[in-house]
């Protein structure tokens, strides 16, 4: 029997005894006293165990949307490489999502949240989950660490699709190990361990900047180790087009992101045992939606205007760019001001994507723009809304997290490069990671004669 059920019995049985000492002892009008008394105690535990109930189901829900997320990002990368690379992308992404899993559990989750008070980083060791009769609290610890798990993943997930069609995976799958299980938890427990960056008012409601901008500059100083893709960018300075292998791939993708954000923000209420947070998580919901929908619109109206035609990418990557930049602060916005913080994300991917070009940063997926820049547009948007920050304390906020994150992601891709090299041979990389590094073509009946 359930920790919980038996304890509402022992509530039951207890008020029975009661009723019928009061009864005899002080006859009807002293009974019908103790009846309240105990109705009172009863109708709190029922509160408190039905708050356990939501609170635990809300992360537990928001946690399995989330984890829908990896095949998301797969679907996504898997659409915008070319053919000969898909079973690559595949592989690193179910790959990145088991790592996670195992270096949040050995490593991560202490660091992040364990013993930070106020400082710099928590406690070495791994998380232990209690058994069912000793799990107190307003949810149960299984469900917080899920939840959180699943954000270290995605973090990971966005360097992925950056540094596709070049990278080893051995190497990149070390690196995985090193973000989620030391860089992600560190700049995290800045914030949402209550560290020094949350006792100076820093607000970051579900991670624009500790997920999506932390995922963006590893995703930057991996692209500046490995280079750009093989032919990519011409002697002249002339920039060659590499379309992806599925736009209907990358499509679904993104829909299943879209999917998966309203567990990312929604679930990140952490509460929904009230009247009040059932409200708040349904507005998170509905801002997140307008700013994705806003970003796709911005996005289809700006490449039209610049280009004369709608390009597919830039309105799946519009929708991204919104999701990343309302991720801030999604509960405190109205409709209005969701829809143009996520307009601004969607202008900024497709101002960003050929600048990055022009610096030869080969993004394959557009995770720079769509998560990094995204991020900080978000982040520093949050006094807009949320009176209780500061675009000072925010700035402070971006510009630490992302020297921490940048220069620790440098030196470490910096290393594998000298340990292990992390970028396939020219002939592996012409012929497909898929045959170089798997063994198994996504398409092999497709996938001949690339010459590309």
């Amino acid at each position: 029997m359930n920790y919980r059920i038996r304890q509402s019995t022992l509530v039951g049985a207890a008020a029975v005894a009661l009723l019928a000492c009061a009864g005899a002892a002080f006859g009807q009008e002293e009974t019908v006293e103790a009846a309240e008394v105990v109705a009172e105690a009863s109708e709190y535990a029922l509160a408190a165990d039905t708050a356990y109930i939501f609170n635990t189901l809300l992360f537990l829900i928001g946690g399995f949307l989330v984890m829908w997320m990896a095949a998301g990002f797969t679907m996504l990368e898997a659409g915008m490489v070319r053919s000969k690379n898909v079973a690559m992308q595949c592989t690193k992404n179910i790959g990145l999502y088991s790592v996670a899993g195992l270096m949040f559990w050995l490593l991560g989750y202490n660091l992040m949240y364990d013993g930070v008070d106020g400082g710099f980083v928590g406690s070495l060791g791994w998380k232990v989950i209690p058994p069912p009769d000793a799990d107190p609290g307003d949810y149960s610890v299984a469900s917080d660490w899920f939840f959180q798990m699943v954000f270290c993943a995605t973090t990971a997930s966005i360097v992925s699709g950056a540094v596709a069609e070049r990278v080893k995976l051995w190497p990149f799958l070390l690196f995985v190990a090193i973000i989620t299980g030391i860089i992600y938890p560190i700049t995290g427990s800045w914030q949402w361990g209550q560290g020094w960056l949350y006792e100076r008012g820093f607000s970051d409601f579900a991670g624009s900047t500790l997920v999506h901008s932390v995922g963006g500059w590893a995703a930057l100083a991996g692209v500046l180790v490995i280079g750009a893709r093989r032919g990519k960018y011409t002697a002249n300075g002339g920039i060659v087009p590499i379309p992806g292998s599925s736009m209907p791939l990358a499509t679904l993708g993104t829909f299943i992101l879209w999917l998966g954000w309203f567990g990312f923000n929604g679930a990140s209420q952490l509460a929904m045992g009230t009247i009040e947070d059932a409200s708040a998580v349904s507005r998170i919901f509905v801002n997140t939606n307008t700013a994705a929908a806003a970003g796709v619109i911005a996005a289809m109206v700006l490449t039209q205007l610049l280009y004369k035609k709608v390009d597919v990418t830039m309105a799946l990557n519009g929708a991204l760019g919104g999701l990343v930049a309302i991720t801030a602060e999604p509960l405190m916005p109205t409709m209005l001001w969701a829809a143009i913080i996520g307009a601004i994300g969607g202008i900024l991917v497709v101002v960003v994507v050929p600048l990055l070009d022009r610096l030869k940063l080969d993004d394959v997926v557009g995770a720079i723009p769509v998560h990094l820049v995204a991020g900080i547009w978000g982040t520093i948007a949050v006094p807009i809304t949320n009176p209780e920050t500061s675009f000072t304390t925010q700035a402070l906020g971006i510009i630490a997290i992302g020297v921490f994150t940048f220069v620790v992601s440098l030196v470490a891709w910096l290393i594998l490069k000298a340990l292990f090299g992390v970028r396939v041979s020219d002939e592996d990389e012409l012929n497909g990671l898929d045959k170089a590094e798997i063994g198994v073509e996504a398409y092999p009946d497709f996938a001949v004669n690339q010459t590309t």
